[in-house]
């Protein structure tokens, strides 16, 4: 069993993973920048990154859980994000939930799995 991971900057955790052809990738604004369109780009910079390190793209996502602190930001986050996908063949299967994600400054966190390339 062959799994490559891309460790985080925090202890435990890798922001990044790949197995059997498949990609796993968190992301986030490590910036924590003020506000929900500035954190959603940052965050799908940082996932494109993510994506890269384990050899895939937004155009091999399969499933996306998008995490929001507070649920009416999903507008402004959704033109963001819709910028940022592109065309239909890109658009992966996606959820949008609100959570709790542990402080005041994270307003959102992006869970992906993807195809490698």
């Amino acid at each position: 069993m062959n799994i490559d991971r891309v460790p985080s900057r925090a202890a435990g955790r890798s922001d990044a993973a790949s197995f059997n052809g498949l990609a796993f990738a968190v992301a986030y604004d490590p910036d924590a920048a003020d506000g929900i369109k500035k954190q959603t780009l940052n965050s799908l910079a940082f996932l494109d990154t993510k994506l890269a390190e384990v050899h895939s793209g937004k155009d091999a996502l399969l499933q996306v859980t998008v995490y929001l602190s507070d649920m009416s930001m999903k507008t402004e986050m959704d033109e963001v994000w819709c910028e940022w996908i592109g065309p239909r063949d890109n658009w992966p299967q996606r959820a949008c939930v609100g959570a709790d994600l542990g402080d005041d400054v994270t307003l959102i966190e992006i869970v992906v799995i993807a195809a490698q390339k």
